[in-house]
């Protein structure tokens, strides 16, 4: 079976099993004034470095905070943010994120767009990278019911500090290093879909995801 079958098999069992309680919204708002602070007013930041959570998936938002809180997934930051929340309230905060709306990204008029639509519709088979809209839609809408986010207007920079953290995992490996690396990405998929890919192509991945919509 191929790396993309293979996606779309974890994608069916993540749909099978993904299931939490729905949060309630308007808690949620009254709780997110803490977070506005980084990921800004309804959840569009207006700081590169911290990711738009508005619009994207609850299902996906509140596995990621339940990481940050179990250390799954490493920030410091995060840590201390989620330390004090109890399940519900990161269900009530997810419930609300998921609603608003994201604001429109654009991409660098300099970005290498035909390099990276290539890999995000096509792959490249001789490598073993698989499509990124398997998991994450034409449009970067990604599948909420599989956890599988929404990468669409997200800021470049943190979408290409995520991928290259998940390729530090390969990299660890491969030098018997300990440097940072994310590893909490089911079935180890954009672990895989990484390891082969150069900071050329993840930077042109970074600015296309940026401009869909």
């Amino acid at each position: 079976m191929n790396k993309l079958a293979l996606i779309f098999t974890a994608a069916l069992a993540f749909v099978s099993t993904n299931t939490f309680a729905s949060g309630d919204a308007t808690k949620g708002k009254v709780k997110s004034a803490t977070c506005m602070a980084c990921h800004g007013a309804s959840g569009n930041s207006m700081v590169p470095n911290f990711p738009k959570i508005a619009g994207q998936g609850e299902g996906y938002i509140f596995k990621q905070l339940k990481d940050f809180k179990s250390g799954a997934r490493k920030d410091a930051l995060m840590a201390g943010i989620v330390a004090a929340l109890s399940e519900g309230d990161m269900a009530d905060l997810a419930a609300y994120f998921s609603k608003q709306s994201v604001t429109q990204g654009v991409a660098k008029k300099d970005a290498n767009i035909e390099l990276a639509q290539k890999l995000y519709r096509g792959g490249d088979k001789a490598r073993g990278v698989a499509a990124c809209m398997a998991c994450h839609g034409p449009k970067g809408s990604g599948i909420p019911s599989a956890n599988f986010p929404s990468l669409a207007s997200q800021h470049a920079a943190y979408t290409a500090k995520q991928l290259k953290d998940f390729r530090q995992v390969a990299i660890n490996a491969q030098t018997d290093g300990n440097a940072p690396a994310r590893t909490n990405d089911g079935y180890n998929m954009m672990v895989e879909f990484t390891k082969s890919l150069n900071n050329a192509e993840i930077e042109a991945l970074a600015q296309y995801v940026a401009g869909l919509h």
